[in-house]
């Protein structure tokens, strides 16, 4: 759509913040107004809404406002039903990433030397132990393991769960997700591991433009999941 606004601004509405475009509320797609809490929030929305388009009269797409997006689910779905997003997202630990090793054992080497700092990390710091293979089929893991990483999801409010919604599937790994969300890694190292098997492959046989198109689209995901998680958290 075409920018119509000059200026994108922030206000006081209730105890809370919304965005003003050219000193009207900023609507969402459904009609409704983005209600923040924080002004911190609303200050990093409004200025994705003053860069939108790159001026006014110019050409913007919801693609260059990603935080209002993310927060737009988190108030309008995810507040609504937390336990949902939290089930969904627990789900993960059943087959997470880190518990599946190579048959290759250079590198299931390389997994284990970079993969088992996380479990451990987990098994230590959110009482969640999990079971490793290297077999085709899933295995199962300890029930209190698996009730224990619920728990540290559900510790996460809804714009921290919208971040967690986004970056765990991108990781597909509930334990790299939660050690980004917790400060344990960064985006960047989170990427690097979760992607370990397919820049192992390309070592040994080059690269694949599709592969390196796909991985620039999660590393930017979960580079906006981060981004997300540090607006929602800062003061």
């Amino acid at each position: 759509m075409k920018r119509f606004w000059n200026n994108a601004s922030i206000g006081r509405e209730g105890d809370g913040f919304i965005v003003l475009l050219d000193g009207r509320p900023m609507r969402m797609p459904g009609g409704g107004r983005l209600s923040i809490e924080r002004e911190s929030i609303a200050q990093a929305v409004a200025e994705e809404w003053q860069a939108a388009g790159g001026g006014p009269g110019g050409e913007m797409t919801l693609e260059e406002v990603p935080l209002t997006r993310l927060l737009a689910t988190a108030q309008d779905r995810i507040a609504q039903d937390p336990a949902a997003m939290v089930e969904g997202l627990a789900k993960y630990a059943e087959t997470d990433l880190l518990c599946y090793r190579a048959d290759d054992s250079r590198l299931a080497a390389r997994q284990a030397e970079q993969w088992q700092p996380l479990l451990d990390w987990a098994a230590l710091h959110l009482d969640a132990p999990l079971q490793v293979t290297d077999a085709l089929l899933p295995i199962s893991q300890p029930p209190a393991s698996l009730a224990a990483l619920e728990a540290a999801v559900a510790k996460h409010n809804a714009g921290e769960l919208a971040a967690l919604g986004l970056a765990v599937p991108a990781l597909g790994s509930l334990v790299l997700g939660l050690a980004l969300s917790h400060g344990r890694l960064d985006a960047a190292e989170a990427h690097r591991l979760a992607v370990l098997d397919e820049t192992f492959q390309e070592e040994r046989w080059g690269e694949d433009a599709e592969a390196v198109a796909r991985r620039a689209k999660l590393a930017q995901d979960i580079a906006l999941a981060a981004r997300l998680l540090e607006v929602v958290r800062a003061p």
